[in-house]
């Protein structure tokens, strides 16, 4: 999709459909005001007669409208302007967009940027279109025979009023071009099913997405018999039990100056498919284990966002993958299992089994000698009761990196919630048999499975981010929702400017 940047009089700009932004009360932003005098008050009539009541979300299609260059007009509400806050932003775009993929266009021109969002400037405000554009001509219709109709919107063009704004407009659309476009690929892997996306298929994308970079991405797959050699025995132990063999995905990006730069790690759990083992889950929703590889997708998408960012830092990309089953050779309640790091778990639960597949992946991160590392896994129903859908989970050793993490989630707006790492919950993972035990019980769930994840997380600073409650969406719109990409991208985008700022190259 092209996001271009304007700054002519939008009465004058030919485009498929010009949509325009509207308060509820006070004055039209520049850009309706302007359109308002060229189609003689269409705009304003609508609002005084009550035909449009610029309702947050609300959309008012004109088939046409007079003065103006356009060939539709699309009106949007934006309630009250003292009550304008991201959300109420966020919900007129997704609207808009939404329209607009059900009509037959290509092309369309938005007059977002002028909109007064707090403590928000030019660049967010662009990247926010540039990311609901994106989602809202998302379409997962690999297996349908019948499947639904792509949306033709390719090109939207962001309308400045302020020439200075012009390029803010262009860099956050860029970057919001980039994460959408991770985003996208986040969703499609998390989408497959269990039968399609498989330990082996995310090799393969790994390794599509090498090929894909011109070299900006290597790429090395650790199959059963190196991570045997290797010793990594815990995330082994989660795939004993099916005929789909575990892997271990690297992905190095060197885009710093300096390549001995320390880099920043993401790693991501990559279980594709969770029956929980010989502790079988109930059969209600079972479905939707397919998710479980979603802390892995999120991974490949912010690989995705970088190759197209190109920022000047080195980076790693770790997917332990596998898949968990019930057979004979499967890992049993009370089994003991040593892990890459040397420790020892009971297993007093297979269905804990995403932190038996990090604990190797962190160890395995050391030898990288990190400036950061970052987990992403859909490891806890616990972080679902304590922060429902709308928050990450997130847990460090580091609080100055917990703060970049939650500033980070506020910039792109895909927040996270700090929670508690005390040393008093590691009491819980107590055992009587081997060093610790994988679960701590049902007090502080989502505490304890990263209170054991810490304990491989001891050489680097280290958080955990629990995104069971918002890497996907249950119900009647059931799919991948693509989080916590924008944030993971933000979060390297900031490192980078550090670096800058650090070397006076800002």
């Amino acid at each position: 999709m092209e996001f271009p940047v304007q700054t002519a009089n939008p009465a004058k700009v030919e485009t498929a459909c010009l949509v325009v932004p509207v308060f509820k009360d006070g004055d039209l932003l520049p850009a309706a005001a302007k359109l308002d005098d060229a189609s003689e008050r269409l705009i304003g009539q609508l609002i005084e007669r009550g035909d449009f009541d610029a309702k947050p979300g609300s959309v008012q299609m004109v088939p046409f409208a007079p003065g103006l260059g356009a060939d539709r007009l699309m009106l949007v509400g934006l309630g009250e302007q003292k009550k304008c806050q991201e959300r109420t932003f966020g919900k007129a775009l997704d609207a808009a967009f939404g329209a607009l993929a059900g009509l037959p266009v290509d092309d369309a021109a938005v007059a977002f940027t002028d909109v007064p969002v707090p403590d928000r400037a030019c660049d967010w405000k662009a990247r926010m279109v540039a990311e609901a554009a994106h989602r809202a001509v998302y379409r997962f219709n690999d297996f349908k025979s019948e499947p639904a109709p792509i949306p033709r919107l390719a090109r939207v063009t962001l309308l400045v009023s302020e020439g200075d704004n012009a390029e803010a407009a262009r860099e956050g659309s860029r970057i919001g071009d980039a994460v959408g476009q991770g985003v996208a690929l986040t969703r499609n892997l998390g989408n497959l099913p269990g039968n399609v996306c498989t330990p082996r298929y995310l090799a393969e994308q790994a390794e599509r997405l090498g090929r894909d970079s011109s070299g900006a991405l290597t790429v090395e797959i650790l199959d059963e018999e190196a991570l045997e050699a290797l010793g990594a025995g815990s995330l082994l132990s989660v795939g004993r039990g099916s005929e789909e063999p575990t892997r271990l995905i690297v992905m190095r990006y060197q885009g710093a100056e300096d390549p001995d730069e320390a880099p920043h790690v993401l790693v991501g759990k990559g279980i594709t498919f969770d029956t929980g083992g010989i502790s079988l889950k109930p059969g209600e929703a079972m479905d939707e284990m397919k998710f479980d590889m979603c802390g892995a997708a999120s991974v490949f998408g912010t690989a995705k966002a970088v190759l197209a960012i190109k920022p000047k830092l080195n980076l790693v990309f770790i997917v332990a993958a596998a898949e968990n089953m019930p057979d004979g050779r499967a890992t049993k309640p009370g089994d003991i299992i040593k892990t890459l790091k040397g420790l020892t778990v009971e297993v007093l639960n297979t269905d804990a089994e995403g932190r038996l597949v990090l604990c190797d992946a962190l160890t395995y991160a050391e030898r990288f000698e990190p400036a950061s590392v970052i987990d992403i896994a859909t490891l806890t129903g616990a972080a679902i009761i304590a922060l429902g859908h709308h928050a990450t989970g997130l847990l460090s050793n580091d609080d100055d990196l917990a703060l970049d993490l939650l500033d980070a989630g506020e910039t792109a707006w895909d927040r996270a919630w700090h929670m508690p790492l005390w040393d008093e919950y590691q009491e819980q993972l107590d055992s009587n048999f081997a060093d610790l035990a994988n679960i701590g019980g049902r007090p502080a769930g989502t505490i304890t499975a990263a209170c054991f994840l810490s304990r491989f997380a001891d050489k680097f600073p280290w958080a955990h981010l629990d995104i069971a409650g918002t890497a996907w969406i249950s119900g009647k719109q059931k799919g991948a929702s693509g989080r916590p990409v924008g944030l993971l991208t933000q979060y390297l985008l900031d490192r980078e400017a550090d670096t800058r700022v650090e070397t006076g190259d800002d």
